[in-house]
């Protein structure tokens, strides 16, 4: 299959505050011919993640910097349409971080061999992919135990939803915010949340106090701001923080007042930990056994918003900031 053109999303400029489809441009790459030892990949989805917000500034941070002018990169899952490489032939499905662009052309050690038998391929990009790992190994920092009851912020999220499944699997108690009463209604009727609220509908120490009087064990954050002030006042003596996210902050254009009681980490005597799921590259073939293992057995959902379109990437990624998906936002490019 020869492909003579491919259109991708370049990273136009820096956001001031939430970013807009003005930082995007939607260009055309021509397709230069195979080499050897190159394999050609067609994207099928493409992964637009909150993450992507750190990386659309000049300062420095865990990961480079988007250029201004360059392609976006980030997670895709796609097919093999050309090989140059023995270790791949035409029709084998790979996931990629050569997202944001409907073809490109990569060495074989860039690519990571999935299953076809796995559907939707695009699971391979949430629940099958760096989300669901950042929710398994989140659990496994702080070592999330039977008897633990634990609060999820962004619950709803792609890494939210994953991480309240992986613990009422371990048999612990889950609470979980989300939004809106809909993501209530998913949390727990479809991910089996115990307990879980809006946090629109009032002040979140409020509901969060009201809904577990005695406290909570663990807080997995991936909000910050508020959600992380109610937390560490609801928080039993020796309890973890899994600090994941803070997606309240990132598009603010100045910096806001961390919580009022942070003093509560002493008195509480509780553990805070940062993560990145990077560090856990070495683990993935246990996380892949593991929960590949519960997706296949029909014990996880899938929870997934599709967008279709490249050129509608930009909103995709923007949507995450308006609370517009449930479950991983995914862009369909197939």
């Amino acid at each position: 299959m020869k492909i003579q053109k491919s259109r991708e999303i370049r990273f136009a400029s820096y956001p001031h505050g939430l970013p807009t489809e003005a930082n995007f441009t939607l260009a055309s790459e021509e397709s230069a011919p195979l080499e050897s030892g190159q394999v050609r990949v067609r994207n099928l989805f493409l992964s637009v993640d909150p993450y992507m917000r750190g990386r659309m500034t000049s300062r420095k941070s865990y990961i480079p910097p988007f250029e201004t002018g360059k392609v976006m990169d980030g997670g895709a899952v796609g097919e093999v349409v050309e090989s140059q490489a023995a270790e791949f032939q035409a029709g084998d499905v790979v996931t990629s971080n050569f997202g944001w662009r409907e073809t490109f052309t990569a060495p074989p050690d860039a690519l990571h061999k999935v299953s076809r038998d796995v559907q939707p391929l695009s699971a391979y990009l949430g629940i099958l992919g760096m989300t669901g790992m950042t929710a398994w190994a989140g659990l496994r920092l702080v070592d999330v135990q039977k008897a633990d009851t634990i609060y999820i912020s962004g619950a709803a999220g792609a890494v939210g939803s994953v991480a309240g499944q992986l613990a009422k699997l371990r048999g612990c108690r889950v609470v979980g915010s989300a939004g809106s009463a809909e993501k209530v209604r998913f949390l727990v009727e479809e991910c089996g949340f115990d307990a879980a609220f809006n946090y629109k509908s009032g002040p979140i120490a409020e509901q969060l106090q009201f809904i577990q009087p005695d406290g909570i064990d663990v807080y997995f954050d991936n909000v910050g701001g508020e959600s992380l002030e109610a937390a560490l006042s609801v928080l039993r003596v020796n309890g973890r923080i899994i600090a994941c996210g803070g997606i309240s902050s990132y598009n603010a254009e100045e910096a806001r007042p961390g919580p009022t009681n942070l003093f509560n980490i002493t008195v509480k005597r509780l553990t805070m930990t940062g993560m990145i799921v990077t560090d856990f590259m070495g683990q993935q073939a246990e996380f892949e056994k593991e929960v590949g293992g519960y997706f296949k057995e029909g014990k996880l959902k899938n929870k997934e918003t599709v967008v279709k379109g490249i050129e509608n990437a930009a909103a995709a990624f923007i949507g995450l900031f308006h609370g517009e998906n449930t479950g991983k936002m995914i862009v369909d490019v197939s």
